[in-house]
């Protein structure tokens, strides 16, 4: 996943005690014009590096892979987070310049002109550090906030499980990884998104549900499952909808077709199939599905498993003999 492996971002005040600690220790080794030019370099070089390391750790948004934009866009607003990394540069080049600027005033001079040049730089060193003090915190808490989510791949066909809460879905994807799946927790809802994998003729599928994104009318979605739920879309290659005609989930089946139509019209632009699964069909049959099963009972459940393989229709991408 491109952002767990994410480092710590250091705030301001980390760097620069870092930076010049290091620097007085360097300085107390050496005497003279050495001292003060060493102590410049190795203030200079931590603070420049450190901050061009912190930009370099996060991957381009112009090139990543739409899901993600999307979900990292729906946490953390990518466009403040590069305005961030953005000033972080131009902090590790101005650092830069100025250890350029300073060098030339340490040489061929006297010890104590070149200390208060040296000190001179190092304020200035600083003063940069504090202009920036609040990016490198807003990177951080946006790093604290990506690294978590789950490894969903956008190179792997996905069949994302809709419909309203009690309708078979976990158990669903519990029967049918078994042993195979993982639950982790995206950070704009309260509940687990649920990821499963299984794998047929050596292509693993990922099986998707996501509470709170495709579990109920998309108003009375709050701005940021509304934003997750978009991302969502770039990542489906099949929906399947499930539906409890016998409404003993606590919702009418009138009320679940509605959802089920909405949902279906999110993804009809991109051509992505939306199956609608009848769940717990030892209660009630009284709709019209492309499958009928019972989790409970274990009957229809590889059938709907196979519906969805086949609709996602997964061909992998084979190198050419010139390759």
């Amino acid at each position: 996943m491109i952002f767990e492996n994410l480092p710590t971002t250091p705030r301001s005040e980390e760097l620069i005690d870092k930076a010049f600690s290091r620097a007085a220790r360097s300085g107390k080794a050496k005497g003279g014009l050495e001292a003060q030019q060493s102590m410049l370099t190795i203030a200079v070089n931590i603070t420049s590096d450190n901050l061009e390391n912190v930009v370099k750790a996060w991957p381009d948004f112009e090139y990543i892979d739409p899901f993600y934009y999307e979900l990292a866009d729906a946490i953390v607003d990518v466009d403040e987070l590069r305005q961030s990394l953005s000033k972080v540069t131009w902090a590790s080049r101005q650092i830069e310049d100025l250890g350029r600027e300073y060098q030339p005033k340490l040489r061929k001079t006297d010890p104590e002109v070149a200390r208060k040049h040296r000190k001179q730089a190092f304020a200035r060193i600083a003063d940069i550090m504090e202009q920036i003090s609040n990016e490198l915190l807003a990177i951080g808490q946006a790093r604290d906030a990506l690294k978590n989510l789950p490894d969903i791949r956008p190179d792997e066909p996905a069949i994302v499980i809709a419909g309203y809460p009690n309708v078979g879905k976990s158990s669903f994807v519990n029967h049918v990884t078994r042993a195979s799946n993982e639950i982790a927790e995206y950070p704009f809802t309260t509940r687990d998104v649920q990821i499963g994998h299984v794998e047929r003729d050596h292509i693993r599928y990922q099986l998707i549900d996501t509470p709170g994104l495709l579990d109920r009318p998309e108003d009375e979605r709050n701005d940021i499952e509304r934003q997750a739920a978009g991302a969502i879309e770039h990542l489906a290659d099949t929906v399947l909808f499930f539906v409890d005609a016998s409404g003993n989930c606590g919702y009418p089946l009138d009320v679940q077709l509605e959802l089920r139509d909405s949902v279906a019209a999110r993804f009809e632009d991109r051509d992505i199939p939306v199956l609608t699964i009848c769940n717990k069909s030892d209660q009630s049959t009284a709709v019209e599905a492309d499958a009928y099963m019972s989790v409970k009972n274990n009957e229809g459940v590889d059938e709907v498993l196979d519906l969805a393989i086949d609709a996602v229709d997964f061909e992998p991408e084979l190198p050419s003999r010139g390759e």
